[in-house]
């Protein structure tokens, strides 16, 4: 059975009484060794020199109520025992310093004595875990003072939540509210992005550190970004502003200036003094998206900033500060550009210790149904007016939009600006088939160039859009071969020479003009109508 050990500092107001009427008043600390069903082992006594006196009184007391209780003195002297930074690191030097043994010995911490102060550190360190303890509240009498009995009530209480089924089921439901948070209120039914949102969510609560967060373009960096910052202060994690730049949109003179502010005069146009985004940051979530497109020297000055949270204003000899939490996003691989010398080794090693890659649209397929729900959602939002599939339009939608044709390129902001398009077209409030196929339609002329080889443009011209679109790939890289020859030749037979200038050799064909029009023919084309368009 373990062992139980209380730790508690002795109480210079509650715990006083020197003469005989002292067994007829309340102390604590003398009660809690009188505990019906709570034998204290050992009690770990925590006091400044001042009280010595009153401690020894205490533990010759402690010794009539329960002789088998080890009383042990830890000296903690504290200059100002309100000052919350000197509390909590005595107390905390304590805790590193003592030899807890949980196997074999069960911990309480008595927070009924010493200053607030006392008390709401003996809370975090035991929340954290530095003391593997429970946390004790005594009570005095209310009911049997007249029978004598001085001792009181107690009450344990465990920080450990998954004992405590009301509350873990409470803090369960604030989880899930903040990660669909975070996911728009969105129920996505990926399991890898669920993961990934989960640990975002945790990060943010818990961490200032930067956050990096990579994915294709579209993928919604810049959404999740300002969720994480509503959440942040939500939390009282963060109460300044949200600020979002483009680094991209960043060049020269422009990226210092804009990042960190400049004086007037620093260079030509600086008709007046600019704070710049990080001081417009301060206390708040600076997004710098985009963020391998800054220059070296603009990196080195983030990196600083981040650091120490100080930097320099372009003109000026005086250091400005902004104390922010930074997000950066990026398409690129950082690790490539650092590789390749276009990225900071030490600012990519500072922004890599939280990262999280957004996956591409066309890699969480399951979550297209739900996020055409929300845009629609959206689309009520700004319009007014409620807009939904009928079935077939529905099933025909999402079979396109999941399907092998569907590249989304272009990620989210292609399915948000394809929702929109089709709730405006929608009739009385209703998206038809006619309007999904118009709209299956745009997205393939849409995605052509970028799901097909640049040499394919000329399919399109040839061919037109619709029956272009319905060859397969491996096949377009031939014909659009071909009829490039085709355009470079006076006639059938001279492009046929070039196209079949190796079987010629060979001596397996030498019809090249026949052949050629028998391949044009697959796809009911002509050699003239060809060099005709």
């Amino acid at each position: 059975m373990k062992r139980r050990v209380a730790i508690s500092i002795l109480g210079t107001t509650l715990d006083v009484g020197r003469r005989p009427e002292r067994w007829e008043r309340w102390r604590p600390n003398v009660a809690l060794c009188q505990q019906s069903g709570l034998f204290i082992d050992r009690l770990i006594l925590i006091h400044d020199d001042r009280a010595e006196p009153l401690a020894r009184s205490i533990i010759k007391d402690i010794e009539t109520v329960s002789p088998a209780t080890d009383v042990r003195q830890h000296i903690l002297n504290f200059r100002d025992p309100w000052d919350f930074s000197e509390v909590y690191t005595g107390l905390r030097d304590f805790a590193h310093g003592y030899p807890f043994d949980p196997d074999s010995e069960d911990y309480l911490v008595n927070i009924t004595t010493g200053t607030h102060v006392a008390q709401i550190c003996w809370f975090l360190l035991t929340e954290a875990r530095i003391i593997p303890a429970r946390l004790l509240q005594l009570s005095p009498p209310r009911d049997r003072q007249a029978e004598g009995d001085y001792s009181g009530t107690h009450a344990v209480i465990d920080l450990d939540l998954s004992r405590y089924d009301e509350i873990a089921r409470r803090f369960a439901s604030e989880k899930a509210e903040a990660t669909s948070f975070l996911k728009s209120g969105i129920s996505t039914r990926n399991p890898a992005f669920n993961r990934m949102i989960d640990e975002i969510e945790r990060v943010a609560i818990r961490s200032a550190a930067p956050v990096l967060l990579m994915g294709p373009t579209g993928a919604g960096k810049s959404q999740l970004a300002k969720r994480i910052y509503e959440l942040k202060k939500s939390q009282r994690k963060v109460g300044g502003a949200f600020v979002e730049v483009n680094c991209a949109t960043l060049r020269g003179d422009q990226a210092m200036s804009t990042l960190f502010g400049h004086v007037k005069g620093a260079f030509t146009g600086a008709a007046t003094d600019r704070a710049g985004l990080l001081r417009s940051a301060d206390k708040g979530v600076l997004f710098l998206d985009e963020i391998g497109e800054l220059g070296l020297d603009e990196q080195a000055m983030c990196l600083r900033a981040i650091e120490e949270k100080r930097f320099l204003p372009v003109g000026s000899d005086r250091e400005a500060s902004a104390d922010f939490q930074l997000i950066a996003g990026t398409n690129r691989d950082l690790g490539e550009a650092v590789r390749q010398g276009r990225f900071r080794e030490d600012l990519f090693a500072r922004l890599n210790l939280w990262t999280f890659r957004l996956p591409a649209l066309r890699e969480r397929k399951e979550d297209i149904e739900p996020n055409i729900e929300f845009e629609l959602r959206r689309f009520l939002e700004r319009e007014g007016q409620n807009v939904t599939f009928n079935k077939e339009s529905r099933q025909r939608y999402l079979a396109f939009a999941t399907g092998p044709e569907a590249s989304w390129s272009a990620n989210f902001r292609d399915l948000s600006a394809s929702v929109t398009r089709m709730a405006t077209l929608a009739a009385l409030g209703r998206i038809t088939a006619d309007v999904v196929d118009d709209e299956i339609g745009r997205l393939r002329a849409a995605w052509w160039p970028a799901s097909r080889p640049a040499a394919d443009a000329i399919l399109t011209e040839v061919l037109g859009t619709e029956a272009a679109a319905r060859i397969d790939p491996f096949d377009a890289v031939q014909l659009a071969a071909v009829l490039h020859a085709c355009r470079r030749h006076a006639s059938a037979s001279a492009a046929g020479r070039e196209l079949f200038a190796r079987s010629r050799e060979a001596k397996r064909s030498n019809n090249d003009a026949d052949r050629l029009t028998k391949y044009l023919a697959r796809y009911d084309l002509h050699f003239d109508q060809v060099k005709q368009r």
